[in-house]
């Protein structure tokens, strides 16, 4: 008996063994595939440390063409522009919403107070004064739409210059479709949650802030309805009972 589990514990160690070195050999093979492979990978891994690699985003409709998709968000960037302009920034966590809208609010009243002096006194001073307010008020607010758009990684012109052209140009459009964008993939705090995360259809009611609704809903057939049969007796045969009896007769 002793000589049999001695000759059992040496072939378990055996097997052991011989097992230990077919993984030991996997891992050898698994490591000279990867010396040999191609530095494909390194290079997007590398592209993607820079931001070259990130998911290309797009500004939500055109300037003119969808500025009444959402007649809200419209209305609040032509009625309320500071107040637009403040919450956008703090959607982007690039500032605070009293802050940048206080801000913006002083340059507009500086550059309509200047056209209002003009208007009183035809003083050429207060049109300079009035235009660099003006343009001033183009550039800081271009300086933040190009800021959103290199954080969310936004396709679109890839130049500081044609972001303050469009506040400069058509100011309340410009607003309004960076509120779209921001509102409707769900930034808050800097983070791009997306449009897939915050709204869900459910039947004909709208669910907002939903994330943890699985990606299938199973749907449920509806039960089988009762099958009357006259035979003999005037049975009635119910649905789940019908594959228990043979085949009906003629």
């Amino acid at each position: 008996m002793a000589e049999r589990e001695g000759e059992a514990e040496v072939r378990e160690t055996g097997e052991k063994g011989e097992v230990t070195v077919a993984v030991i050999d996997f891992d050898m093979l698994c490591a000279a595939v990867a010396a040999a492979a191609p530095t494909k990978v390194a290079e997007e891994e590398a592209d993607e440390r820079w931001g070259f690699g990130h998911v290309q985003r797009m500004w939500e409709g055109e300037l003119l063409a969808d500025y009444f998709d959402d007649r809200r968000i419209a209305m609040e960037a032509t009625c309320c522009p500071c107040y637009s302009f403040g919450k956008n920034i703090q959607r982007a966590n690039l500032g605070s919403c009293f802050f940048q809208g206080a801000i913006y609010l002083i340059l507009r009243l500086l550059a309509l107070i200047s056209l209002v002096a003009f208007f009183l006194t035809k003083n050429n001073a207060y049109v300079y004064f009035g235009v660099g307010s003006a343009l001033l008020v183009g550039v800081y607010l271009g300086y933040f739409r190009t800021r959103i758009r290199r954080q969310f990684n936004i396709r679109g012109n890839n130049s500081s210059i044609d972001d303050c052209a469009s506040h400069l140009v058509l100011p309340c459009c410009t607003l309004s479709q960076e509120s779209r964008t921001l509102e409707m993939n769900n930034v808050q705090c800097g983070v791009w949650h997306g449009r897939g995360e915050t709204t869900c259809l459910v039947g004909n009611s709208r669910i907002e802030g939903i994330t943890d609704l699985p990606k299938l809903l199973p749907v449920k057939s509806p039960e089988l309805c009762s099958m009357d049969r006259k035979g003999n007796g005037g049975d009635q045969l119910m649905g789940p009972h019908v594959s228990q009896l043979g085949p009906l007769d003629p």
